[in-house]
């Protein structure tokens, strides 16, 4: 006698082991897409035979893979199906199961993650900001000033050049990045005295920004040889330039002082969020 009820193969949380053919025995072996397939009881299988469906424990048992009829079967006896329940299991996804694979595209937003949960280091490189362009230059010879002339400041030894925005050749720092800069400059001069007036400015384009500095020189005939320091922030376009310059009233002159250590120098980088 042929089953007759529900669509056995759209049966929810079911799923339907393969069939088997009779023989003179009362063990089978419970397969599911060819598969061995493992209970997790006799009362977890609707046995169909002959038309009959079979009460677990007292027509049938399992024992591991198997299924054990109360008694041998006939191969003209015919097991029209073996339904299997689904065991449904709630567990917690293990660390490290999740891959980008499992993840639909576009369905990590901003509003999943936490604050302050993803640092600088699990950002690919160049997505942060960066303090560049960036450059330091120092002077390592003497250079001659003329009284009462505005003077380049000439820098000839790159400490650090980020984007090779310092040329060499013309003292010229041209950022090519529109924002704003910090700038820093020094020179040390020597044999000054008399009260001899000398400037020490930050030039852009070639005119002056707030970077002007004055020095007296004490009223005596005694040389000095002072350090002079300035600094400026500056807004600055893509095509901007940024030189020293320096200028002294002093009798013939003076000398401006190059060495290895930096008594001259200048440098800036770009500022972030400004």
């Amino acid at each position: 006698m042929a089953y007759i009820g529900r669509n056995i193969n759209n049966l929810s949380d079911r799923v339907k082991l393969d069939s088997i053919s009779t023989s003179a025995t009362a063990t089978f072996n419970l397969l599911l897409n060819s598969v061995a397939y493992v209970p997790s009881s006799a009362e977890s299988l609707t046995v169909s035979l002959n038309g009959v469906i079979q009460a677990p424990q007292s027509s049938y048992t399992v024992s591991g893979s198997t299924i054990i009829f109360a008694s041998n079967l006939a191969s003209s006896d015919v097991i029209d199906f073996i339904l299997a329940e689904r065991a449904i299991t709630l567990s917690t996804i293990g660390s490290g199961t999740v891959t980008t694979s499992n993840i639909v595209d576009a369905n990590v937003t901003t509003a999943k993650i936490a604050d302050n949960a993803v640092t600088s280091a699990k950002l690919a490189s160049g997505l942060l900001p960066t303090n560049t362009p960036a450059f330091f230059v120092i002077k390592t010879g003497n250079q001659s000033v003329s009284a009462s002339t505005s003077t380049l400041v000439t820098f000839n030894s790159e400490k650090f050049d980020s984007d090779n925005k310092f040329d060499t050749s013309t003292g010229k720092f041209t950022p090519a990045s529109a924002g704003k800069y910090f700038l820093l400059a020094q020179m040390n001069i020597q044999a000054i005295h008399d009260q001899a007036t000398t400037e020490f400015d930050i030039k852009q384009n070639g005119s002056y920004v707030n970077s002007r500095f004055k020095h007296i020189a004490l009223n005596s005939s005694s040389d000095r040889e002072p350090s002079i320091f300035t600094s400026c922030i500056v807004d600055s376009d893509a095509d901007d330039y940024f030189q020293v310059f320096t200028h002294t009233d002093f009798g013939s002159g003076t000398t401006i002082t190059g060495d290895a250590n930096g008594f001259t120098f200048f440098g800036g980088y770009k500022l972030i969020g400004a």
